[in-house]
């Protein structure tokens, strides 16, 4: 209700009444019993048995209507309806995703396609049952605790005794109101193998894995708690040159919003795609085609970088426990869960134990009872209460040994044994019975007095009985970052007016710069000496006299700029050569001295640190004698854009000319091989591949008998099955013994490769042709193991020199027949020594590492010059 509070009104004869209200009764209640309502009764599930209500409700009426047979979903749906104050919709909705799920509920019909997001048919068209797995370790209704339904009319359960780390197995998702939740799922296995670990007093482990497959980085999961993190991505991989294929999807995407995220991006000039086909069916697999001249390599990048093929989930583990929210970790769950299953296991036990006992107590009253005739002693009895104390009195004798005392409910029991029974009594078979009964009663102690041992066993059946098929489906992988300045399609042309100083994308009459994208920055030098970093836009002012602009890419060491600029209106000449590796945006750098006046009189950009050769000329003045020199920018030191530079010279430069082109200063690039992401990288992760110039190439062999070299990049793929990769040496022979299938012969071949950059295969096109060793030392070593033939001793095995055994052939030959022997085994050995020619560069001089770079500023000594102005050089 609403009252107003006179208290609050303010009154004022020249301003209009003002009303405050303040909430009172119902409403001041009704937001957070709702809120409670949705967060315990409809969105977060339990920690007890990882069941949100309505899930609960249906495994609940499923077992009520369990006769082993199929159920309409319909039928199933309205009978949850009675424990379930909500309409029928939600439930079918909540039974499909169970379903899709296959944990718990057998299905048969269209449930839908989790890859595609093709929704399940009709409830009156699908049917479902409960699981084998779902009946092991869901219902026990002796140990359940059961309440009343919302209306009061039936029974339900207030938690199933599921044993079993259920809520990781299927993951869970459910926004309440103010509190959301998500928990991944794990794999089956997985939980099972960290239970008993748990159980055995063991550290684990535990990580999600996704019903979707795909490729996954858990390195911040962070153990599924707030703020961590899981990336996602589709498997990909390169069918032909033209051609990729996606075989798995993130978790949380399908197969259509998968391909719609690929078609936006194209659209936006991202990515380029020729077509896209789905031929998704009971596995996933989407055909990217690619317009010729395309890198599949950087595509596959792209990809990930402006598509759903990568995405980004953020984990969330909340719980309800005692009707409160509970912030917790999947291994603590797990914990929980386990030991949770422990104390059921106990109930279990512990009842069956009653019931064992009740048996064995009973047994031995019937026995008593007829073996020594007490049945008799009735027969004068003319009241019920003189059948009860006869038969109690007939039994004292008889019952010191029993576990407990005689009941009239137990007397009460004798008397309703039939005569039938009584005639045809088996002293030795009720004898059986009852060590029978102990028996089972020493086993059930024993489990007790073993519980941990009891319930690892428990484990290990749940594995065994229900773990086939069920190995874990995503991968794990560390990921690269996709940078996405480098795998982006330079869809924009960059125009500049190097004159009026604006550089962008709209000015078409201007002169034409390069290709760039959208999310680009480019590095602008003009002509006073100054730099800037700036966003691609349509048109933005830099500054008159622009001298160079380039797309500018971040902490590249390997571009040097070289210049020679003049310090004030009629000072000194000094000659620098810089990287720039990082910047602030939009900021601008003052690349002289400072001084007013200032002017760049020579600039060139080397992106693999060339230093040319320039001549100065000198304007002619009072008495200097040389106006004419070189100058070799490989005799500067690499240093630090801010840096003063090297004296030129005291006197007026008339201009200087490019007298030769120079080669790379820089130390040949160290690359290595990260086997954990599959990827190249110049980090020093991994493996060291070897150093390469600009020339040089990547040699990668595959097991199918494909050979290639490639330039190595950091954004390249390799396939599954690539079994070498190293620093190509084009004089170095590759050395192969194969499977011939269509001679069904082992042949061996030696050769170079003559076509760079073009992928061949070197082995026979036959389908049951395969390679069994290569080899790309220069003096390989192979041993031969024969197999035994019936009738005849087992052949020696034989050590082959393979360099004297052929000679060096095209990649199309055939080779060399090995042998007509049956062969065994074929085994690569040491090679023999060998010393292999050095590798000799024109451009190997003294060279300086970017990495020494030095961002002191006029930390050199200016050098002293000649009677004539010419620079002294060290």
């Amino acid at each position: 209700m609403i009252e107003e509070d006179n208290d609050d009104l303010i009154n004022d004869q020249e301003e209009p009444q003002e009303t405050i209200t303040r909430i009172t009764g119902m409403y001041k209640d009704w937001f957070l019993d709702y809120a409670s309502y949705v967060i315990l009764e409809r969105a977060v599930p339990a920690i007890e048995d990882g069941f949100k209500p309505v899930q609960r409700r249906i495994m609940h009426s499923m077992k009520d209507l369990d006769d082993g047979r199929y159920n309409k979903v319909a039928n199933i749906v309205g009978h949850t309806m009675q424990y379930h104050p909500h309409g029928d919709a939600s439930i079918a909705d909540a039974m499909v995703q169970i379903g899709q799920k296959d944990l718990l509920i057998d299905t048969q019909g269209n449930w839908g396609n989790i890859l595609t997001g093709d929704r399940a048919a009709a409830s009156r068209y699908i049917e479902a049952r409960i699981s084998k797995f779902g009946l092991d370790v869901v219902f026990n209704p002796k140990i359940t605790e059961w309440q009343a339904s919302y209306d009061g009319r039936r029974k339900e359960p207030v938690n199933l005794p599921v044993m079993f780390p259920l809520l990781l197995a299927q993951g869970g998702e459910g926004i309440a109101v103010g509190l959301s939740t998500k928990i991944l799922p794990h794999n089956f296995i997985e939980l099972i193998d960290a239970s008993i670990k748990h159980l055995q007093g063991k550290r684990f482990t535990i990580l999600p894995d996704f019903p979707t497959a795909g490729i996954a980085d858990f390195s911040n999961y962070n153990d599924g708690l707030r703020g961590g993190r899981v990336r996602v991505r589709a498997r990909i991989s390169q069918l032909d040159k033209n051609t990729l294929v996606i075989t798995e999807i993130p978790f949380g995407t399908t197969t259509s919003t998968l391909i719609d995220s690929i078609l936006k991006a194209n659209d936006k000039g991202k990515i380029k795609v020729k077509k896209i086909e789905d031929n998704t069916a009971a596995e996933v697999e989407i055909l990217v085609h690619l317009p010729s001249g395309l890198s599949p390599d950087k595509t596959i990048d792209a990809l990930y970088a402006f598509t759903s093929c990568e995405s980004s989930i953020a984990p969330l583990g909340c719980v309800i426990e005692d009707n409160k929210p509970l912030f917790v970790g999947v291994t603590e769950m797990l914990r929980r869960s386990t030991d949770n299953t422990v104390q059921l296991l106990k109930q279990e036990l512990e009842i069956r134990l009653g019931e064992f006992e009740e048996q064995w107590h009973f047994a031995s009253l019937e026995r008593i009872f007829i073996e020594n005739r007490i049945y008799r002693d009735i027969e004068e009895e003319e009241t019920w209460e003189g059948v009860i104390n006869a038969i109690d009195k007939g039994l004292q004798p008889y019952i010191k040994h029993l576990k407990r005392a005689v009941t009239e409910d137990d007397i009460v029991r004798l008397t309703e044994i039939r005569i039938k029974r009584i005639s045809k009594f088996d002293i030795d078979k009720a004898q059986q019975k009852i060590d029978a009964l102990e028996d089972q009663i020493a086993e059930v102690k024993h489990h007790l007095e073993h519980l941990i041992d009891y319930a690892i066993a428990y484990f290990t059946r749940l594995k065994k009985e229900y773990g086939e098929g069920r190995n874990r489906q995503t991968e794990i992988r560390i990921f690269d970052d996709v940078d996405a300045t480098k795998v982006v399609i330079r869809n924009t042309k960059l125009y500049v007016n190097r004159t009026e100083g604006f550089v962008g994308t709209s000015l078409k009459r201007d002169e034409y710069v390069c290709d760039c994208s959208d999310i680009d920055d480019i590095v602008v030098f003009t002509k006073e000496g100054k730099m800037m970093v700036t966003k691609v836009d349509s048109k933005t002012f830099i500054g008159k006299d622009i001298i160079h602009v380039a797309v500018f890419k971040k902490k590249d060491k390997r571009t040097i700029y070289n210049m020679i600029y003049r310090d004030g209106k009629g000072g000194p000449s000094y000659i620098k050569r810089f990287a720039v590796t990082s910047v602030t945006r939009d900021r601008e750098y003052d690349l002289t001295n400072g001084n007013k006046g200032s002017v760049v009189l020579y600039f060139s950009a080397n992106p693999n640190g060339e230093a040319e050769v320039v001549t100065i000329l000198l304007r002619q003045a009072g008495s200097i004698k040389k106006l004419k020199w070189d100058i070799d920018f490989a005799d500067i030191l690499i240093k630090g854009r801010v840096s003063k530079g090297n004296l030129v010279t005291k006197y007026s430069i008339k201009r200087i000319e490019l007298k030769e082109k120079g080669v790379s200063t820089l130390k040949p690039r160290k690359i290595w091989f990260d086997d954990a992401v599959q990827r190249l990288n110049v980090d020093g992760r991994g493996e060291l591949v070897g150093e390469f110039r600009g020339e040089d190439k990547l040699l990668v062999i595959t097991q199918t008998g494909t050979v290639k070299t490639v330039t190595p990049e950091v954004t390249m793929h390799f396939d599954n099955d690539m079994i070498v990769m190293e620093k190509w040496i084009p004089k170095k022979p590759i050395s192969a013994i194969y499977f011939n299938g269509e001679k069904e012969l082992y042949y061996v071949k030696r050769f170079l490769i003559e076509n760079e950059g073009r992928e061949e295969s070197f082995i026979s096109e036959h389908p049951n042709s395969q390679l069994e060793i290569v080899s790309t030392d220069w003096k390989p070593m192979a041993e031969i193991v024969f197999a035994k033939e019936r009738g005849k001793e087992r052949k020696e095995n034989l050590e082959i020199n393979l360099e004297e055994f052929i000679s060096i052939k095209g990649i199309s030959a055939l080779g060399n027949q090995l042998t007509k022997d049956k062969v065994n085994q074929i085994n690569i050995l040491e090679p023999l020594p060998y010393s292999a020619p050095e590798e000799v560069h024109a451009d190997e001089l003294d060279v300086i590492d970017p990495e020494t770079i030095s961002e002191e500023i006029n930390t050199e000594k200016p050098k002293d010059l000649d009677d004539e102005g010419q620079i002294t050089l060290f």
